[in-house]
Parts: C-alpha cells; sequence; structure tokens
C-alpha cells in the first residue's frame, strides 16, 4: 500500500516496538500521531531520541482513560494498537492492572474505532497466549492458554478484538509476533538482560535455560504489521509471525556470548524463574498463513539481528542496569 498521506496512529508508540512502527510509517510519508502514556516528566518513551520526533504528533495519554483513547483516534484511517502492560514476571504481582491495560485498554480503542468508521485495525497479540507448546510448529488454530496474568490479558484482548470484527464488522486484524527483538528493547526481555550483562562482565543471571523461544528482529515485525494493515484478505483473521527457528535461552546465552567474544558463567537466579505451572516451555512458529495472506517472511537472521542488538546496546549501555533484576 501506498502510505504517503494515510493519517494513522499508534497507541504504545513510545514503547519498543511502537517507536521503530511509528519511524517507518513516517518514512513511508504517512501523517503519523502517536499515543505515549502520560507521566509527571512530561517524556515520550523512545520517541524522545528520534530523529522523526518533529515529524510525528504526539498525543500524551492513557489506554485506560476512554476521552484519551478517543482524542487520539479522532480523524485517524489506520490504527496500530500496541499499548500494553507487557512484563511478565511483573503480573505476577499485579494482576488487574494488566486487565486494566490490556483488556479494558483494548476494549476503549475497539470502541473508538467503531465509532470513527477507521478503514483497519491492527491489534497486537504475543505468542505467550498460546502457553507451551501442544504441537510443533505452532499455527494460528493452537489452543490459547493462559499460563500467566499477562497471557491470560492478552486473550482477553485478542478476544475482544474477535468479537468485534463479528458482531460489528469492525475491519480488525490480529498480529501475533513471536519474541520480538532489537534496538531499545527492555531489559525485563531474556536477549538485552544476556546483552548487558555479557558486556559488564564473565557472569549471566537467568532463569530457566531450556524453553525455547522462536526469535525475531524487530525490522521484521514491523514490516508483518504494516502488510497485515494493507492486505486485502486479512480482515477478519488472526496471523502469526515467526521465523520457524526454535532456540533455547541457553543455546541463546552461548550464541550471544560468542558474537560478543568473552566467555561466559551461566548461573540460574531463583528469582527470574517462573512458578512451574506458569513457564512457557517451548515455543516455535508455523508462519505459512503470513506468508500466504501478507507474503510476508523473515529477512534478517538471529546471527545477524544480533549483532545489531549489541552493536545498538554497546552505544547505550548507560541507559540499562545491569546489576538490578527488573520485574
Amino acid at each position: 500500500m501506498n502510505w504517503k498521506g494515510k493519517k494513522v496512529v499508534v497507541t504504545g508508540a513510545g514503547g519498543f516496538i511502537g517507536s521503530h512502527l511509528s519511524e517507518r510509517l513516517v518514512e513511508l510519508g504517512a501523517s503519523v500521531r502517536a499515543l505515549v502514556h502520560y507521566n509527571a516528566l512530561g517524556t515520550w518513551g523512545w520517541l524522545d531520541q528520534s530523529d522523526f520526533r518533529n515529524d510525528i504528533e504526539v498525543i500524551a495519554g492513557d489506554v485506560r482513560d476512554h476521552d484519551s483513547v478517543t482524542e487520539a483516534l479522532k480523524g485517524m484511517e489506520y490504527i496500530f494498537h500496541l499499548a500494553a502492560l507487557i512484563a511478565i514476571p511483573y503480573s505476577y504481582h499485579a494482576p488487574l492492572s494488566y486487565i486494566r491495560t490490556n483488556v479494558e485498554g483494548t476494549l476503549n480503542v475497539l470502541q473508538a474505532a467503531r465509532d470513527m468508521g477507521a478503514h483497519r485495525i491492527v491489534h497486537t497479540s504475543t505468542s505467550e497466549v498460546y502457553g507451551t507448546a501442544r504441537y510443533v510448529p505452532i499455527d494460528e488454530n493452537h489452543p490459547l492458554q493462559g499460563q500467566s496474568p499477562y497471557a491470560a490479558s492478552k486473550i482477553g484482548a485478542d478476544k475482544l478484538a474477535e468479537a468485534f470484527h463479528l458482531s460489528f464488522e469492525l475491519p480488525v486484524v490480529i498480529v501475533r509476533p513471536f519474541n520480538t527483538f532489537g534496538p531499545r528493547q527492555s531489559a525485563r526481555a531474556v536477549i538485552p538482560t544476556i546483552i548487558t550483562q555479557c558486556l559488564k562482565g564473565k557472569s549471566v543471571d537467568l532463569g530457566n535455560l531450556h524453553p525455547t523461544r522462536d526469535l525475531n528482529y524487530v525490522s521484521d515485525t514491523v514490516e508483518g504489521f504494516l502488510l497485515a494493515a494493507s492486505a486485502r484478505n486479512a480482515i477478519g483473521k488472526t496471523i502469526i509471525l515467526g521465523s520457524g527457528r526454535e532456540t533455547s535461552i541457553n543455546e541463546l546465552a552461548e550464541l550471544i556470548a560468542g558474537l560478543i567474544g568473552r566467555p561466559i558463567n551461566i548461573k540460574k537466579d531463583q528469582q527470574r524463574i517462573r512458578p512451574k505451572n506458569s513457564e512457557v516451555e517451548r515455543l516455535v512458529a508455523d508462519t505459512s498463513v503470513a506468508r500466504k495472506l501478507l507474503g510476508w517472511k523473515p529477512d534478517t537472521s538471529l546471527e545477524d539481528g544480533l549483532k545489531e542488538t549489541i552493536e545498538w546496546m554497546k552505544e547505550h549501555l548507560e541507559r540499562y542496569r545491569t546489576g538490578v533484576y527488573i520485574l
């Protein structure tokens, strides 16, 4: 699709994927509005450091607030809904906040989009909604299982998006990225956790080492979002974005250490281990629907994406508190 002049809003635009998506939309000529989370410091998240910050209309608000969402979506044609609480460990401590942000926030977005007649809404899901794989590779028909309060809240949000499409013919596409990584990602995620500890010393504290993940570079995830917003046959569908490659946490740590070029001692940190029945043991994606409906496939290998991420984190290491476990 030609994005030039299209009116687009990104919720969660100050975050990791949201900031990359907002910048890419500006590059493609879209008129971009960003909904960022209001805070007392008046900061815009990663958009504060963006070369495109003067090309984006920024609105500070909160997806939990109907008025904030209505104001942000007013007059917009395309909506990318990424705003969410995403940290799994913190969801064990504050589950209600996940319901309010991820479920009620999504409801606010869907209602406002319906009222305003938006052309398309791309709703962000997560591979965590599947829980531990019952079969591999995981496709869109795999059963859903909320093995954490975070996962349960995202299942609820996804089902609301599905319901608004089926009940009101709202033009929604549910995009379900498997584990995205890249520059700007929080140390709450495993790859920045490993990289920052490798850069700072020879010891890396992690949780369980045997679970596997399907890891995808952020630019590939962003292109999947863009295609989902324009593909003719995508409306009403759930679409997985993944690589189809399975990597254990232990393998990942060894790979990162090798790319950085220093030996590491991997230590199991009890506070980083999920409750026994909450750990998602295995995730690997079947990407055939994304290939068929969107013509999408990842272009960046795990190794190349890690190299890019490592170089970026070397230059921005001061932004990470490497000696602190962040929920």
